[in-house]
């Protein structure tokens, strides 16, 4: 017979709440984004529109606008008026780093990239983006959640109340070392969606070799596991009489979907984040413990992780991509911390059969200018810059679109933020059309009035 549990002592109402919060803490209300797959139907998995080409995301978001002038959009131009002032532009800035052709498609990729290089026939460059704010804050925002006006859910709350999650004890949305400012937690929140479609902050922390970060909450000093387990039970039933009493209130089933959540994620989380399994040969694939690669490789090693756990979005974080000065130096130091975690992460995906069902996407905010105020800098542009994609039914080793002969503004297959959001809605089985959700007198959705799937990167 199991031991018997130790007894909880008599304790209010509404100390008994206040001891369970604190237990879960962040846990628990943060992880309100996969209590459970949809509203009103507990457990349920929603049925997409159409047969889906990919089942989850993988978001590289690099925060501060890469210059797609000095990565995957090549232009000789630049270098032919390097030092000119043109008329209606600033002076015009060359590119200091080379480009060659890569993989039988000949794709153009920059000498920053020589590890991603190697999967050139696996990616789909998109040359020809463009969105309506060049500042980072609204960008940011407007690329999270297609709004720089108002507050609206992120992308992977979209995802997940049209999809919901394939992992009961995991969250369906994860965003890993998301910047503090720039809308913080308004671009992985659910806005008027239910709670339980937001993401689930994991901020990590570098260490030894078999750990990879940490989340709030994960133990409970005070409980052990079966003490615990008593005490949510009570406080549950506590719950349920709240949700089914004579002045009903339904809402707080997504209250009490999040605490069992909770439960379960103190349990699988600290396996998830947990390296040592990992063999000596992937976790110097990725580059982990290796000074220059160490934090991203973290990210990209947890992401593949997750996504083979179930969980339906990720989204990973590197900054400092606003070079306005020091643009090669810069640039050099942010791709040798992100071109060897990206390119195995790719290969992972590929040799354990994940990437035909993840879409992966890499970019930021917005691009840069040709011309700068600077001598070696770029300023911010919103009219044209590159974004890539791989995996999840896109067409690799192609680039769609372009931008003019100095790279300043998309003039060829031009492809709006809203066109992109409708296309990665599109690729995971939802017409943006009709996931739809009413509130406040109106149907709401991501793409707003706006947004075309672009189907010529569509394998």
């Amino acid at each position: 017979m199991s031991a018997p549990v130790p007894p909880i002592p008599t304790l209010s109402r509404r100390e008994l709440l206040r001891r369970v919060s604190a237990g879960f803490g962040h846990l628990a209300f943060a992880s309100l984004a996969a209590a459970e797959a949809s509203p009103g139907a507990a457990g349920a998995v929603p049925a997409p529109h159409h047969p889906p080409r990919a089942r989850r995301v993988i978001f590289l978001c690099m925060q501060g606008g890469p210059s797609q002038l000095d990565t995957f959009d090549p232009k000789p131009r630049l270098q032919r008026d390097a030092g000119r002032t043109l008329r209606g532009r600033g002076r015009v800035v060359g590119s200091p780093l080379a480009f060659r052709q890569h993989g039988r498609s000949g794709l153009w990729i920059s000498e920053l990239f020589p590890n991603v290089a190697r999967h050139a026939d696996a990616l789909c460059v998109v040359r020809s983006l463009h969105t309506d704010i060049p500042n980072h804050p609204q960008a940011f925002i407007q690329l999270h959640t297609g709004s720089a006006q108002f507050v609206r859910p992120s992308l992977g709350a979209w995802t997940m109340y049209g999809l919901g999650s394939e992992n009961r004890d995991l969250p369906g949305f994860i965003t890993i070392n998301p910047p503090a400012g720039l809308g913080g937690a308004q671009n992985y929140g659910s806005a008027f969606l239910p709670a339980t479609h937001q993401g689930t902050r994991l901020q990590l922390a570098g260490g030894r070799r078999g750990e990879a970060g940490t989340m709030d909450n994960l133990r409970n000093g005070r409980l052990d596991a079966r003490q615990q387990r008593a005490q949510l039970d009570l406080i549950q039933q506590m719950n349920r009489s709240l949700r089914d009493g004579p002045s009903a209130q339904p809402e707080v089933e997504g209250l009490i979907a999040s605490y069992e959540l909770a439960f379960r994620m103190q349990a699988e989380v600290p396996r998830m984040l947990d390296l040592s399994g990992e063999s000596a040969a992937t976790l110097e694939a990725y580059g982990v413990g290796q000074d220059a690669t160490d934090g991203f490789a973290r990210q990209c090693l947890l992401a593949r992780r997750f996504a083979e756990a179930g969980v339906r979005f990720i989204e990973v974080q590197h900054g400092g991509w606003d070079q306005h000065n020091n643009l090669e130096s810069a640039l050099r130091r942010n791709c040798r911390a992100t071109d060897q975690p990206i390119a195995a992460l790719l290969t992972d995906l590929r040799e354990r059969g994940l990437l035909d069902d993840t879409l992966v996407l890499w970019g930021g905010e917005f691009g840069r200018t040709p011309d700068n105020g600077q001598e070696d800098g770029r300023g911010h542009n919103a009219k044209g810059y590159t974004m890539w994609m791989a995996g999840g039914g896109v067409r690799g080793g192609m680039a769609h679109g372009a931008t003019d002969d100095l790279g300043a503004e998309a003039v060829e297959d031009k492809v709006h933020l809203h066109d992109l959001h409708a296309t990665l809605l599109h690729l995971l089985g939802l017409d943006h059309e009709r996931l739809t959700y009413r509130y406040a007198g109106r149907d709401f959705r991501l793409t707003d009035v706006h947004g075309h799937v672009v189907q010529g990167i569509i394998g």
